[in-house]
């Protein structure tokens, strides 16, 4: 495992939590922070810990892409998207999830802004300009943003002052950073050392799969294991492969680093289809892998309803909410086992995982979180197949996270799974030099 040390460490309360990503302007028909942050108190009660709002910044008309635009083309990076509402109802929004124990952080597009941000016209060298057309470059062939210059140290100074503004004006807890490896590293190290010292404890997750970029952020993305995944459903590789990806996830990076692991997310949703699209019948069985592996969990806006639409991302697209919540009772048990078992709790270099294997590893994958007393067994049924497992080297007494009588795997080693089934356990007592131990 890489043991690069870093210089900055998650807060404590990230180590258990869990994400839920808003989508402020699909989730609700007003498409506004008042009518989200009626919400709030329903995700505190299913279990949410970390609230992640998707770019709140006003959207640049110009290039703009359908009829409202990207939410990643900000005219204003201080400014208010008016779609949603005023920095006021944000302020609410925050003071009420805070309320509830709950963190809010917010996406900060660092690599580029939308095509008629203020700053082009008041401070062009602050970008990368295209000698050709005498225009902005347009990064990564999108069409409607223009790539910021990092070697430009004036705009450093800028882009750090807007970090310190979100924090001290409206007390969020952190950031999710779009795309943060086409930023310099060294910037990124820059602005956390400065921004650290506006309020501790803040959270910051990237999005990259460069291990190098966990020398400041806390959390990562997995999408080589998410794209892996879906692969192995669709019959494109088999059980073996789809687990090498997942053991290279975690020995190439920190040991101390958050892997967000996730079915769904905006850009997965909109471009690439929804988790049962991708997952069919096995969309619930990765949901339980994403909250029980080593990591972070991340859910999207109405996966808990569940959401089995494609939602538009330049237009207007409600989620078409039923009042139903169908997996609330199923993600509630996931996350309130993530936040209570401390066998979860990521970074935590006492906790052992145990792979458990048996004949039929083409099909089954099972492993235990250990941390002394606490324990979780999972099992995961990768197969269209109902199957038998014979639990073996398992010893106390576990309760069924989903419900059903407690089961002594020392009396009790035979499962059964349905297809594409998962079961989860939970320790209850386990066997010491004097006895089984109570928790």
């Amino acid at each position: 495992m890489a043991q690069k040390q870093r210089k900055f460490q998650a807060p404590k309360w990230a180590l258990q939590a869990n994400i839920y990503e808003v989508n402020v302007r699909q989730y609700t028909p007003e498409g506004t922070f008042e009518a989200f942050t009626k919400n709030i108190q329903r995700l505190s009660a299913m279990g949410v810990k970390i609230l992640w709002m998707m770019p709140i910044t006003p959207i640049s008309k110009k290039d703009r892409l359908g009829t409202l635009g990207s939410y990643y083309a900000a005219s204003d990076y201080i400014g208010i998207n008016p779609e949603f509402g005023t920095l006021a109802d944000f302020k609410n929004l925050v003071q009420e999830a805070h309320k509830y124990n709950m963190k809010v952080i917010i996406d900060f597009v660092a690599d580029h802004t939308g095509d008629d941000h203020h700053w082009i016209q008041e401070h062009p060298e602050y970008y990368h300009w295209d000698t050709a057309t005498n225009e902005p470059v347009h990064p990564e062939g999108w069409m409607d943003v223009s790539k910021l210059n990092y070697e430009n140290q004036d705009l450093r100074k800028a882009m750090v002052n807007v970090l310190k503004y979100w924090i001290k004006e409206t007390d969020i807890d952190g950031y999710r950073c779009d795309m943060a490896h086409l930023v310099p590293l060294d910037f990124w190290m820059e602005a956390r050392t400065k921004v650290d010292k506006v309020k501790e404890e803040l959270f910051w997750m990237a999005e990259t799969e460069h291990p190098e970029y966990h020398t400041v952020f806390d959390a990562s993305y997995t999408w080589r294991w998410m794209h892996a995944s879906e692969e192995f459903y669709q019959g494109r590789m088999d059980l073996q492969s789809l687990l090498t990806v997942l053991y290279k996830s975690v020995t190439e990076f920190p040991c101390n680093a958050l892997r967000a692991y996730f079915t769904s997310n905006h850009d997965e949703n909109s471009w690439n289809g929804t988790e049962y699209e991708k997952y069919g019948e096995s969309a619930k069985l990765f949901a339980v892998f994403s909250a029980t592996w080593r990591g972070i969990p991340l859910i999207y806006s109405g996966q808990e309803l569940p959401n089995k639409k494609r939602l538009n991302f330049f237009d207007k697209d409600s989620i078409e909410w039923t009042g139903d919540y169908e997996l609330n009772d199923f993600y509630k048990t996931l996350l309130f086992l993530k936040s209570n078992n401390k066998s979860l709790r990521a970074c935590c270099a006492d906790t052992i995982t145990k792979i458990i294997s048996h004949p039929d590893d083409h099909r089954l994958f099972s492993y235990m979180q250990i941390l002394r007393k606490d324990a979780v067994l999972v099992v995961l049924n990768c197969s269209p197949e109902g199957l038998d497992f014979e639990v073996k080297n398992v010893k106390g007494t576990f309760r069924n996270v989903f419900g059903g009588p407690d089961v002594n795997f020392d009396v009790q080693s035979n499962l059964f799974l349905h297809p594409w089934g998962y079961l989860v356990f939970e320790r209850v007592t386990f066997m010491s030099e004097g006895g089984p131990v109570e928790e």
